[in-house]
């Protein structure tokens, strides 16, 4: 049984995208924890958040990080604030290599302009200064991370084949085993 791969970041950095091509590549279950949420509860993360709250969505959050924390072969693509919760953190390191994906403030404003509606902590009309800062509040969270790689201006296959070769896997699962 290998460890799990779990892609934390700001939305916007291709966690999803990349995570899907990582499984594939891999050959290893993918669980996107957004979605997965989305489907227990029976609605989008942006209705939940407006009905029920941030604190209900963290506290799904925590218990589906819990559980996939205890998994083995999977690739997790976070949201973008699941590493706010240091036990989120915890459970998902227990058996699992943390890489963050970045962006530019600007890179992730062209990206999440493209999804509006779909993100629940971003206001429709939010700045490049604003993501900024946002990223820099979050930055110590993101420091957790074993691997860091930069998705601005790459293509999801480009960033794909840069952290497979940073866990030198090539495309072979021998290697996180």
């Amino acid at each position: 049984m290998g460890k799990n791969i779990v892609l934390i970041g700001f939305m916007g950095t291709g966690k999803s995208s990349v995570g899907i091509k990582l499984a594939q590549q891999l050959n290893m279950d993918f669980v996107d924890m957004d979605r997965e949420i989305e489907t227990i509860i029976g609605m989008p993360v942006a209705e939940i958040f407006r009905r029920y709250g941030e604190l209900r969505f963290r506290s799904e959050e925590l218990l589906l990080a819990q559980k996939l924390g205890v998994r083995n072969d999977t690739v997790i693509s976070t949201g973008g604030g699941t590493v706010l919760a240091e036990e989120n953190v915890a459970v998902l390191r227990q058996n699992g290599i943390l890489i963050c994906l970045d962006a530019t403030p600007a890179q992730i404003f062209e990206r999440v302009n493209r999804k509006k509606g779909t993100r629940p902590l971003l206001k429709k009309n939010i700045s490049q200064e604003e993501i900024a800062a946002m990223l820099l509040a979050r930055e110590k969270f993101y420091s957790c991370a074993d691997i860091r790689v930069d998705t601005t201006a790459k293509n999801m296959d480009m960033v794909t084949t840069e952290i497979l070769q940073m866990l030198g896997t090539g495309n072979r699962t021998e290697a996180i085993r």
